[in-house]
């Protein structure tokens, strides 16, 4: 088969026109939309667990994106991106993107190191400790009421039916029950009245605290159950990179001339 000029100019033409055009998912209303949206939809989708590549997905963004096009160009002819307000959203939109897009490439450049999370990991076992502490107390108002506390249990008054009186509401109806927790989980001056308690034990003196007055007793001890460096890696990694785009932050305001 054999081309006569006038088609073999037509089937050129085609030829060269085919990749431009494939480059469009569409054209609305001679606006065209770039088949690489769907490609970034797509993406969104699957990174957020939402769903697979698949040409039934596609065929869904597709669609919704021919709508909103066509709901856009509807929005123009009527003025509304001339709007006050809605030029001020654009704005927070355009600011933020292209924040967001600093502060990844911030991250890339300045990548956390492994050496700064172990830093992180070992700074975080050794607040927490090597143990954790069951714990009740009753919370009181004045320090002669928890006194007078001590006093009872010192006579044979049970610790759980006193915590009936505490202001703690939330631990009251429990016998004071504070469950297991490390001494990091609460205040210094907390943690100072239990720690060096024995098994079974109540502290002598009350406790004062922003709170009040408490009576401490301590069930038991046991050793921590920390999680592994691999465990807790992922978000120690992005508490870190958090932390270097504050001071990233900070350094860049504090160049700033703000008046």
């Amino acid at each position: 088969m054999t081309f006569k000029p006038a088609r073999l100019l037509l089937a050129l033409i085609a030829m060269s026109a085919a990749p431009a055009f494939a480059q469009n998912l569409a054209v609305v209303n001679g606006k065209p939309i770039p088949s690489s949206r769907v490609d970034a939809v797509v993406k969104q989708v699957e990174a957020a667990g939402q769903g697979q590549d698949s040409p039934q997905l596609r065929q869904v963004i597709k669609n919704d994106l021919i709508a909103r096009e066509v709901l856009m160009q509807e929005a123009i002819k009527q003025g509304y991106d001339k709007k006050p307000e809605v030029r001020a959203a654009l704005d927070n939109a355009r600011q933020a993107i292209v924040v967001n897009q600093l502060a990844r490439d911030y991250i890339a450049k300045n990548p956390v190191t492994d050496a700064e999370i172990k830093a992180e990991y070992d700074r975080f076992t050794k607040q927490m400790g090597d143990k954790e502490y069951h714990v009740r107390h009753i919370l009181l108002d004045t320090e002669a009421e928890a006194k007078a506390v001590i006093a009872k249990i010192k006579g044979g008054a049970k610790f759980e039916e006193l915590a009936k009186q505490s202001k703690d509401t939330g631990t009251a109806s429990n016998g004071g029950d504070l469950d297991w927790a490390s001494p990091s989980s609460f205040p210094p001056e907390f943690a100072a009245g239990f720690t060096g308690l024995q098994k079974g034990a109540v502290n002598e003196n009350p406790v004062k605290t922003a709170n009040g007055f408490h009576v401490v007793k301590l069930d038991d001890t046991r050793p921590a159950k920390l999680p592994s460096l691999e465990e807790v890696k992922p978000q120690i990694a992005d508490a870190l990179a958090q932390k270097k785009l504050q001071d990233y932050q900070e350094q860049m305001v504090k160049k700033a001339k703000v008046q």
